[in-house]
């Protein structure tokens, strides 16, 4: 059995042809023609490549593709007749959808050729109002267009791609009460550098428990997840929630060992609530939104900031500056308050680390000092 693999032409004028193979083209110019020497003047190539390529094909696939004659016209074989019909009949049926890639493509490379288009690749924490943002300004035709390519991974993962320039903005979130010597804070501060990196607003969002509808097993608090009784879904390591999780545990004074269900982890917050929904277990902690959309109950239990970050270097870059003024917009901020437990919090607005990471601190208090931590 062969493989098939797809290519396409980039052409400045004209009309691209479907997806072709140089083979059929070959094939079909020497049937046309009757001969090598005629095809390959039809194709704009020389005698010696045609010969070579049609042998070349011919050993590759184990079969005669030309019958040759003295002086007779140049024949395909049944072999190649049956190569040409097979790619005829398959042209035929995909015809509507090789169109439409086609269409789709010439759209996408479109944006490299517009002097006006933004591409902003985003490695970011998963958020419903990210993929919010993104329809949102694919669909609103801003001059300048903004293109948002996200990728949604850990926070953890989002800052050190930023980090290693595998993309020009991350986004990843913390509560905004999180003390000095928190989870947060050694998880956060060594990937996060004052002079290099910029903090810009997005929102403030509720994290909570996600349960089942109506709330079969009452559960009201985090204390509950270490009932015999409830199955927790959880996140994986590098994740800002399960950065959450594990420093609201502390600070409750609960040990994940406690929990039934803490080493079984989901990608994504929609990815826990469908672990819910279909009765893989009884509560994880996540986003309001995730929950709403499928129908669960939702506990909340704290707030928390979703941030975005840049390189200080990017920050007035065309496509950083086109997001910002986005954020900024009252029409966005509309959009974005519609979405469950999401509120707009300083949209666009570049940010000091010490204003929005209360653990960020330049001098540390000397010990035997008190320190009296932010709420």
């Amino acid at each position: 059995m062969y493989k098939i693999g797809l290519s396409y032409s980039l052409d400045a004028d004209g009309a691209a042809p479907l997806i072709r193979n140089p083979l059929l083209d070959l094939l079909q110019a020497v049937r046309t023609q009757g001969s090598i020497s005629s095809a390959a003047r039809a194709l704009g190539l020389s005698y010696r490549h045609v010969w070579g390529e049609l042998k070349r094909w011919e050993q590759e696939l184990g079969q005669p593709l030309l019958h040759w004659e003295k002086g007779q016209r140049a024949r395909l074989s049944e072999f190649g007749d049956k190569l040409l019909w097979s790619e005829r009949q398959a042209q035929a049926r995909l015809a509507p959808q090789i169109e439409a890639l086609r269409a789709e493509l010439e759209r996408s490379f479109a944006v490299a050729f517009d002097d006006n288009a933004h591409v902003l690749t985003f490695h970011a924490s998963h958020d419903d109002a990210l993929t919010a943002l993104r329809h949102y300004v694919g669909a609103q035709g801003h001059s300048p267009s903004l293109h948002l390519d996200i990728r949604f991974m850990g926070s953890v993962d989002a800052i050190q791609a930023l980090n290693e320039g595998r993309c020009i903005m991350a986004g990843f979130h913390t509560r905004p009460d999180a003390p000095v010597g928190s989870l947060a804070e050694s998880t956060y501060k060594p990937l996060l550098q004052p002079g290099l990196h910029k903090l810009i607003g997005f929102a403030a969002r509720t994290q909570g428990l996600m349960v089942g509808a109506g709330n079969p097993h009452r559960i009201r608090g985090l204390r509950d997840l270490i009932r015999g009784d409830v199955r927790f879904i959880n996140r994986p390591l590098g994740s800002g929630t399960r950065v959450l999780l594990d420093e609201l545990l502390h600070e409750a004074g609960l040990r994940p060992d406690q929990i039934a269900g803490y080493a079984q982890t989901e990608p994504s917050h929609g990815a826990v609530a469908q672990a819910i929904l279909a009765g893989q277990a009884d509560a994880g902690l996540g986003i309001e939104a995730a929950a709403r959309a499928r129908g669960l109950d939702f506990v909340p239990i704290t707030r928390e900031d979703y941030l975005l970050v840049c390189l200080e270097s990017a920050l007035d870059t065309p496509p950083v500056t086109a997001l910002r003024e986005v954020l900024a917009s009252p029409a966005w901020q509309a959009t974005l308050a519609q979405l469950a437990g999401y509120t707009p919090s300083r949209c666009g607005q570049v940010l000091a680390m010490t204003q929005v990471l209360p653990w960020w601190q330049f001098k540390r208090p000397k010990p035997g000092k008190t320190h009296r931590q932010r709420g």
